[in-house]
Parts: structure tokens; C-alpha cells; sequence
């Protein structure tokens, strides 16, 4: 049965037959408003808002000249609304953003963590606010979204480890680029409105299998007070579904749709639920995309003009490391070619534990005009938050590549242009304005931008094989990285796919150690795919010696660390 309030058929942006669907109980109709008073209740006076995309994640429709919708209300669906731009969505009662309603008017299976309950099938009105009011940091020209990726939480204490490891540094980075914080690292006023970013985005496995963790985790990330937005992971999963249709009920009570848009001035976003869970098999869960999926992607990206950013966010990376068969090829190539005719994507990837850039071609399947960058997010939660703990109790957690957990800004400036930048939890800013971390200290080896490697003392005179290691986080494939000693000439530095060193030296430490140094330890330190080296000279004075490393960084622009080593002859 349908909401009772007809639209024109002009209205209708698509209709797509999927089988027979099993109908619920009618409803009165849904309305799209501007929220005046932004308490997400329609009081007199609020009038609705034309042509608001609506949709229940195979069907688009728009609302008519007085904000009303209508769709069809199949049990099992979400309804959600697809923002516009300009306009900022109401919060529910939790701080995630009010955009959808589930449909579920027969109980569904039985599953521990409850899946989505019975509840009325309504078209859910939706409230919508001015951009202008409800943030002050939108100036209209530039988007600042916050991207992050695996918080993975297995306990309360991992909680709490997310809350002031990263949520505190989010805010952390927003006071000082306020001017708020002093040199000293003391808050000079307060502002009292505002965000540290436009939009939020969380790249899956939001908790570590325990999906009772959500409302703990979820109070923690509102009190960011941005909009945020999430995709699943594998392992938000209801493992004791019996099939992949019903993996993902508890996530969406708690999330909404696992496949859903957004729109904002500067940018589109669209997250797609990317994990196919498999039952019964090995492995339980491959990448991957449903049919319906490709279904709502072939209805909305034609509504998209073209010289705005396209984002698609996902949990698994549509690339695949070292040439595991991790994501349907197929459906990797179905998607490509639908984005074929975009000028400006970016896909925005988790899952791996690890930090690097894909430039996608026709080896995988991309026939753009140009490449499209696959940015394949480091983890919040690091290396599982392992490691041993600092002075502020939170564990190192550097991953297996060595960048260090944290966070990650997407910056969009319209036309399609976009910045990127690496966060590293626990880190002052490069200007030196947040207060000083507990875990690095002032040491000038480890700065938002990298991280250096070198020994401590030389032979002089001995054959010059020691090197220095620059990590740099966000490094690609053409960055420039150069060192120099002392006051030197700058000289490069070569691109190298080993281990960083840094945390070879933990793995040692770990192995050595006959007490357990940490909740669980490092993890074994892989290739990097952002590692630089240069030799040591070993013919200079006894005595110390400065080393200083620069990288060119394509967004953020010259980035430094320093270090030093010493040179010592050697004893008879």
C-alpha cells in the first residue's frame, strides 16, 4: 500500500519494478519542511521545501511544491531523504542526523543484538535547517569533512580510548584553528556555536563485533556536534543473520540505510555497503554490490551535475592488495563504468590497517579520462588500539605500515577540487598550536606530515650503508622527499617497500620482553608503501649531526622533521 497523498507523475524521478513487495499498513503521507526553530517538529508557519529527493534505496522520488512525498512502504526498506544542498538535517535525540525511518511492520529474525524492531510504517517527516544558521564554520565556499575510519571499539575501555584519542583531538584541531589555544596550550575564550567540521563521515567496522556498543560510541562521536554519517563494515555485522539481506538490521536501527546519498554545495557524497556476507563460508564475507545497490546508483547519479566532487565511501577497498582476490571483479568494473562519465571522483576506503593512495586505470577496470584516486583511509583505532600505553594511558596502536592511528580531513573548495590531509592522534599541529602530546613529546622525529628512522652513532670513517627513514604518511608514489645534513645541499631520498624501522624496533622489543609490555603488542611491522631513505655520510666531523628531512606534499605543500645521528671513532 502506498502514503495516501498522490504526487504528478512529473514528480517521479524513477520507478523501478523489483518483484512483489510486501506491503504494510498506509500511511498519511511525508513532508520535507524548513525546521525554523530547529526543534525537528513541524510547528505552523513551517513550510515545505520542492523537489527534496526521497527515496527507500531503489526507488527516487521528489517532493512536490509543498514538500510532500510518496512511496511505496515496503516492509524490510528504509526511507531516507537525500540532503540538499544548502540546508543542514535535523538531529535525533542520539546527535546523528534525522534523515530516515525504517520499515519494519513484521518481526524479523531473532538476532542478539536485537536487528530493527516493529514499529509503525509511517513516511516520516523530515526537518530541514538553512546552512547559514545551523553552522558558522560554513562560509559557502569551502567544505571541511572529518573522515574516520575503523574505530573498531571492542570494550569500554577502547571506548574511552576513542574518546580521548580522537574525538579529543578532533576538537583539539578545532580550537587552535579558531585561535583559541595560546602557545602554552590554554583555551583563550570559548566558542559556543559551531563544529570542528561541516560533515562527518565514519568508513565502517564502527565497533569490534560488539554491537552493544553503538549508543556508547555514538554519544562520544555527537558530542562533536557535526552531522555523521556512516557506512558498515564487516565487522558491524550480525553474524548470527542467516543471510547477507539481513547482516546488516542492527546497523541500520542504529544508522540508518547502508546505501544512501548527500548532497552539499561543494559535493556528493554516496555510501555504499560494500561487505557481502557469506554464511557458512570461508571467508564469511567478500567486497562486493547487490543489485539493488546498482539499481538507486543507475536512478540518482544522472540527477548529478557534473562539475561538483563525487564522493563514494566504502568499507573494503575496491583495489586489491598484493593481488588477493578481495572484491567481485564484476561489480567493481559495474560501478566503474557508471562513474565513467564523472571528471571529479574520489573514493574513500577503510578496512586494511594501513594508509595509501590507488590511482585507479584500465588495469582495474577505470576508463575515465583521467585516474580515479582511491584514498584508502588509516584507522582510527590504529593497529586494534595495541601497543604499549604513553603517559596518558592510551596505547601507541601505530600500524603495520608504521603511520600512526588518527583521523583524516577531506577539504572540498568547488569545481571538483579537493585537499586531503593525515591527522595523526596525540600529534601538536605543524604550527604548534595544539597543547603538547603525552606520547611523542617534543620530538622533532615525528610531525603531522612524517616520521624519521635513524641510528643514534656511526664509525666515522666506516662504510656509509646506514640510512635515515623518512615515513611520510600521506606519501604517494611521485612525492617528493629530500634530506640534508647539517647545513647542507638538499639531496632525494629513494623510495623503498620494506618495513619502517620504528616499528621493527618494537617488534624486537616485544620479543625480547618477558613480561607482557601492553594489552595485546605491536603488530608485525609490514611493507610501507610511503618510505624513503638516504644514506648517512660517515666522512664528517666527530660529533653530532643534524638531519633534516622535507616532503613535498601535493595538497598541504613542504612539510619538515628533523633528527640527528652522531659519528665516533671507533676503540681500539
Amino acid at each position: 500500500m502506498r502514503c495516501s497523498r498522490l504526487l504528478p507523475a512529473a514528480v517521479l524521478l524513477v520507478f523501478l519494478a523489483v518483484g512483489p513487495a510486501v506491503a504494510a499498513s498506509p500511511c498519511n503521507g511525508g513532508i520535507v519542511f524548513e525546521d525554523h526553530d530547529y526543534d525537528g517538529v513541524r510547528d505552523p508557519g513551517e513550510h515545505g521545501i520542492a523537489d527534496v529527493k526521497v527515496s527507500d534505496g531503489v526507488r527516487i522520488v521528489a517532493t512536490d511544491a509543498e514538500g510532500r512525498y510518496e512511496l511505496p512502504v515496503v516492509d524490510g526498506r528504509s526511507i531516507f531523504m537525500i540532503k540538499p544542498p544548502g540546508y543542514e538535517a535535523g538531529r535525533r535525540s542520539n546527535g546523528l542526523p534525522d534523515y530516515w525511518r525504517n520499515i519494519r511492520t513484521m518481526p524479523g529474525p531473532d538476532l542478539e543484538y536485537g536487528g530493527i524492531p516493529v514499529q509503525p510504517a509511517v513516511c516520516k517527516d523530515f526537518p530541514l535547517a538553512r546552512i547559514d544558521r545551523a553552522n558558522i564554520l560554513r562560509d559557502g565556499s569551502r567544505l571541511r569533512v572529518a573522515v574516520f575510519a575503523d574505530p573498531q571499539v571492542k570494550s569500554m575501555v577502547d571506548v574511552g580510548y576513542y574518546k580521548r584519542d580522537i574525538v579529543d583531538s578532533v576538537l583539539a584541531d578545532q580550537l587552535s584553528r579558531e585561535g583559541v589555544v595560546s602557545a602554552d596550550g590554554t583555551v583563550d575564550r570559548y566558542i559556543s556555536e559551531g563544529a570542528p567540521a561541516d560533515l562527518g563521515l565514519t568508513l565502517g567496522d564502527v565497533v569490534n563485533d560488539d554491537l552493544s556498543l553503538y549508543p556508547a560510541l555514538n554519544e562520544i562521536t555527537a558530542s562533536l556536534g557535526t552531522s555523521w554519517l556512516h557506512a558498515p563494515g564487516n565487522h558491524d555485522l550480525d553474524f548470527d543473520a542467516g543471510s547477507d539481506a539481513d547482516s546488516l538490521l542492527t546497523f541500520r536501527n542504529t544508522f540508518g540505510p547502508d546505501t544512501f546519498a548527500w548532497e552539499e554545495r561543494q559535493a556528493t557524497f554516496i555510501v555504499l555497503d560494500d561487505v557481502v556476507y557469506r554464511p557458512g563460508q570461508k571467508p564469511a564475507y567478500t567486497g562486493g554490490l547487490r543489485d539493488d545497490q546498482f539499481g538507486f546508483l543507475e536512478a540518482y547519479l544522472p540527477t548529478l551535475p557534473k562539475d561538483r566532487l563525487l564522493v563514494v565511501a566504502v568499507h573494503i577497498p575496491l583495489f586489491e592488495p598484493d593481488g588477493r582476490d578481495t572484491f567481485r571483479d564484476a561489480d567493481r568494473e559495474r560501478l566503474f563504468a557508471l562513474l565513467d562519465d564523472f571528471p571529479h571522483v574520489l573514493l574513500l576506503s577503510a578496512h586494511n590497517h594501513t594508509q595509501q593512495h590507488v590511482f585507479h586505470d584500465t588495469a582495474t577496470g577505470w576508463h575515465g579520462a583521467q585516474p580515479l584516486h582511491e584514498y584508502n583511509v588509516g584507522a582510527a583505532c590504529g593497529a586494534f588500539w595495541s601497543g604499549v600505553k604513553g603517559a596518558d594511558g592510551i596505547p601507541d596502536t601505530t600500524m603495520a605500515d608504521g603511520t600512526p592511528n588518527g583521523y583524516a580531513t577531506l577539504t572540498v573548495a568547488g569545481q571538483g577540487e579537493y585537499q586531503l590531509a593525515w591527522h595523526p592522534a596525540g600529534l601538536p599541529d605543524d604550527d604548534g598550536t595544539r597543547p603538547a602530546p603525552s606520547r611523542q613529546g617534543d620530538d622533532p622525529s615525528v610531525t603531522q606530515a612524517m616520521a624519521l628512522h635513524a641510528p643514534n652513532v656511526l664509525r666515522r670513517g666506516a662504510y656509509p650503508a646506514a640510512g635515515v627513514y623518512a615515513n611520510v604518511f600521506m606519501g604517494m608514489d611521485d612525492t617528493r622527499v629530500e634530506y640534508r645534513i647539517d647545513d647542507g645541499e638538499w639531496q632525494p631520498m629513494r623510495r623503498t617497500s620494506r618495513p619502517d624501522p620504528r616499528l621493527l624496533t618494537e617488534n624486537v622489543r616485544d620479543d625480547a620482553a618477558t613480561t607482557l609490555r601492553g594489552y595485546d603488542r605491536a603488530p608485525e611491522a609490514e611493507p610501507s608503501t610511503h618510505l624513503w631513505r638516504g644514506a648517512l655520510p660517515t666522512d664528517l666531523e666527530v660529533g653530532e649531526h643534524r638531519i633534516e628531512v622535507r616532503a613535498f606534499d601535493r595538497w598541504q605543500g613542504e612539510q619538515r622533521a628533523s633528527t640527528a645521528y652522531r659519528l665516533a671513532e671507533a676503540p681500539e
